[in-house]
């Protein structure tokens, strides 16, 4: 029997590869509302439409994906403070699950 193969992804952070759920993917949208205005945001299931990051479950690989502006990178596209405070609450909510 063959072994199914597990997708694997690269953190922002820390830039190490892990199987795709064991990852958060925070993702950038379109509001519908207003095509131009852009949404971050974190994708708990993995299944939201839009451009997708992955990032370890820890505020230590999020500080370094700000500090080393690896969503920035991979959005292509300048982030304000605001999203990341926001992004940095949400993952403290997660950790403390």
């Amino acid at each position: 029997m063959a072994n199914k193969k597990i997708p694997m992804r690269q953190c922002v952070g820390c830039h190490e590869m892990k199987a795709k759920k064991e990852m958060i993917r925070v993702i950038k949208t379109a509001s519908e509302e207003e095509p131009e205005k852009v949404e971050i945001s974190l994708d708990t299931t993995g299944r939201k439409n839009g451009r997708g990051a992955y990032i370890c479950p820890n505020s230590e690989c999020l500080n370094a994906a700000i500090k080393s502006k690896g969503l920035e990178r991979s959005f292509k596209m300048p982030i304000p403070k605001d999203v990341y405070e926001m992004l940095t609450k949400e993952m403290e909510k997660l950790e403390n699950r």
